[in-house]
């Protein structure tokens, strides 16, 4: 029997961090089934779009990009030309069924149940086959509630934080990688549909996650940034609410490795202790992104949140007094059912009093099934877009003059990217993607030597907005292995 040809697939990823991974994972698993990854869709046999599914504007996104696919499918021809367009991800799962209704330009809606044998649905996608619809249902009921009694039942149905300790190929390149620590959420955010569609809280084994990042370290990843839906909560279905303190440290002891981030964090779940390891331990980033939400406790406790000006307040001064030149970010929501003009008076307030490097403003919209969309006190949606576009103003001042803070500071640059003799990369304060980026001035003497994965020190001369611009002093660590590309 000849073998069969070789296929080619295209992923196009949307969304977080989170989803760059669960892409990852899925290219690592269609390769072992015979597919090639292809960066363009038009080279490609089937193009699968890993969708995001947290609010409206991505939401859209992920069905432009779907018709945009679905285009280049009907454009195709014996020559070339992608035969097949597939849904997955968070939207796919969240929404399965009544997605592929109301998009049959899409050949297959499916979710992270298939993700095992997604090879064998994109052969019979191709064969002229329709692979039945995902059935949505609430994945927080797959798992026992009690988070210690989960790792006995750990299985692929649990979500795609399960698998082997290392299953993945690198899409993305460059000497940044994200690293899934858990999937899941146990919390009950009333504005938060994730737990719905990506379930119960689940961590990964320590030992499945050390491997992984010695893995990316082979393939001269040098900042690994620890992604979750909360990793605050890191450990606890393990039996060890320490874990992530633990485990930092280890991380941080990898050949290769100079950087170690921590994001989604939780206020009210920052321990004492967890504080100090984030904080103190070399080769953590100094760094930490805590989901505020806002700063008003009544509209936190609406929210099914805790805390509010006087405690955040309280946690960034316990953590400058480790770390004074700390990086520290966050999110709020405006316009949230029963907010008032007092309660946007206290928010700003906070946030100016806070000192943050970099603040996401977010205007509330109502999601489907959450508690949220059935409260009362609903604010209309163009006084929720002027309390947005104030607060986004405001915030745009204050991250500013954070970053003017920094001039004359001396700040540790991971390079990402040398041209024109200039380096480009963040200081530890700096989280990829969501925060300001530093641009690194090279003397010519210097410029050849600087390169990609370099850990480099330079003294800050100048900002523009929430990004500096400073002027090289050394190569700290230079980078031995070269990022994978």
């Amino acid at each position: 029997m000849p073998d069969r040809p070789v296929r080619r697939v295209a992923l196009i990823t949307l969304g977080c961090a989170r989803n760059d991974v669960d892409s990852e994972e899925l290219a690592a698993r269609l390769g072992g089934d015979g597919w090639a990854v292809v960066d363009d869709p038009v080279t490609a046999d089937a193009v699968v779009v890993n969708t995001c599914g947290f609010v409206d504007v991505a939401k859209k996104d992920s069905i432009d990009t779907l018709l945009a696919a679905a285009d280049l499918r009907d454009a195709a021809t014996d020559a070339g030309g992608p035969k097949a367009v597939v849904a997955v991800g968070c939207l796919a799962e969240r929404y399965g069924r009544q997605l592929a209704d109301s998009l049959p330009e899409a050949d297959a809606v499916l979710g992270f149940d298939a993700y095992p044998t997604l090879g064998s649905h994109l052969d019979a996608v191709l064969r002229g086959e329709k692979p039945a619809a995902h059935t949505p249902r609430d994945r927080r009921t797959l798992l026992p509630i009690t988070p210690v009694d989960r790792q006995a039942e750990r299985t692929e149905r649990a979500g795609p934080a399960s698998g082997p300790p290392v299953l993945r190929q690198r899409l993305l390149g460059g000497p940044v990688a994200s690293l899934k620590i858990s999937s899941g959420c146990d919390r009950r955010c009333a504005f938060c549909a994730i737990p719905t569609f990506r379930g119960a809280h689940v961590s990964r084994p320590p030992q499945d996650v050390l491997a992984e990042a010695e893995w990316l370290a082979g393939q001269g990843v040098r900042e690994l940034v620890l992604v979750s839906e909360n990793s605050t909560s890191y450990g606890k279905d393990l039996g060890d609410l320490r874990a992530l303190e633990k485990l930092l440290p280890q991380l941080a002891a990898i050949a290769g490795v100079v950087r170690v981030r921590a994001v989604y964090l939780q206020p009210a779940e920052v321990r004492p202790s967890l504080l100090e390891t984030v904080l103190t331990t070399p080769g953590v980033a100094p760094y930490l992104d805590l989901s505020f939400q806002h700063a008003s406790p009544s509209v936190l406790r609406r929210m099914r949140r805790f805390g509010g000006a006087d405690a955040f307040l309280d946690l960034l001064a316990r953590a400058r007094a480790l770390a004074p030149d700390l990086g520290a970010r966050s999110n709020v929501i405006v316009g949230f059912p029963g907010e008032t003009r007092a309660d946007v008076a206290l928010l700003e307030r906070f946030l100016t009093d806070a000192d943050l490097d970099a603040v996401g403003v977010f205007g509330y919209s109502d999601e489907d099934g959450t508690e949220a969309a059935t409260l009362p006190g609903k604010v209309t949606p163009a006084t929720v877009r002027r309390r947005q576009a104030r607060v986004t103003d405001l915030v745009e001042q204050l991250t500013a003059a954070r970053a003017q803070q920094r001039l004359s500071s001396v700040v540790e640059v991971l390079v990402e990217e040398v041209a024109g003799g200039l380096a480009h990369g963040r200081a530890a304060h700096q989280q990829p993607e969501v925060d300001g980026a530093c641009t690194v001035r090279l003397p010519a003497a210097e410029a050849a030597r600087v390169r990609v994965g370099d850990l480099v020190s330079a003294k800050v001369v100048a900002s523009e907005g929430v990004d500096l611009v400073a002027e090289l002093l050394d190569i700290v660590d230079p980078v031995t292995v070269d990022p994978v590309v």
